[in-house]
């Protein structure tokens, strides 16, 4: 598998379980990921992000996404 397809599953995997753990759906979760770039911070940390567990890469997304404004209800 090539680097690039391992980091689409792992971002894939990510928003799942973000999505999972707050109670929303999938294209719930990949908006708002997105619009508080902690699809971005997953990609541009891929190296360190994929050797964390699940919870800590999700712990790390929330915190992004809530330094850039991002609030959940």
């Amino acid at each position: 598998m090539s680097e690039e397809r391992k980091k689409i599953n792992y971002t894939v995997a990510c928003i799942s379980e973000f999505a999972h753990r707050h109670n929303l759906t999938i294209k719930e979760a990949f908006q708002f990921l997105f619009e508080y770039k902690a699809i971005e911070f997953l990609k541009e940390n891929y190296d360190i992000e994929h050797t964390l567990s699940f919870d800590d890469a999700i712990d790390d997304m929330l915190m992004i996404c809530e330094k850039n404004g991002g609030v959940l209800a």
